[in-house]
């Protein structure tokens, strides 16, 4: 995949979880900047996704630790260490730190 071609398809990935942020009545608030998302709960917490573009992956960055996401033949963006799937580790980071159910498809 081309640096273009990447930088397409995570704007597009990050405009889709703002979206699915902005259905919420979740008290937080986020911040997107130069493909850096960074989300704050209530409690202060943070959560921030950001392209890593020298290796096309998404990094995740949590109170429980890093991930790193690479886009797989399917199209879906699956975790280096236990294979899960970006959008299904967001949902249960999202939900832990806000104290309420979220899912993002």
């Amino acid at each position: 995949m081309t640096e273009s071609e990447f930088m397409v398809i995570t704007d597009a990935l990050l405009e889709s979880l703002q979206t699915a942020l902005d259905s919420t009545d979740l008290d937080l608030d986020y911040q997107l900047n130069g493909g850096v998302l960074e989300i704050e709960f209530e409690s202060g917490e943070q959560i921030v996704i950001n392209r890593h573009t020298p290796n096309r992956e998404i990094w995740v960055a949590a109170r429980s630790g890093g991930f790193h996401f690479s886009l797989d033949p399917q199209q879906h963006w699956i975790n280096h260490r236990d294979q899960s799937e970006l959008t299904q580790v967001l949902s249960q980071l999202i939900s832990a730190s806000s104290g309420a159910n979220f899912t993002w498809a």
